[in-house]
């Protein structure tokens, strides 16, 4: 099945964001397709609220045992 083909005019500078954006990997239309996802992207290193306040927490402890 072929899907129809367009073009979306967009100035210089926008067009070099976008690039900027693009993994080397993927076509603009995998490209588009992600940043327009619905779905929540994952964030590599990202810790929940509670992750964070407990490696803070043994951060601390370690600071403290270490005088």
């Amino acid at each position: 099945m072929h899907m129809s083909r367009t073009s979306i005019p967009v100035d210089e500078s926008t067009k070099e964001r976008l690039d900027n954006l693009k993994r080397d990997d993927e076509t603009w239309d995998e490209f588009l397709e992600r940043v327009t996802s619905n779905e929540e992207p994952i964030k590599a290193g990202a810790w929940s609220d509670e992750k964070a306040e407990q490696a803070k927490e043994r951060i601390r402890e370690s600071r403290e045992n270490w005088r």
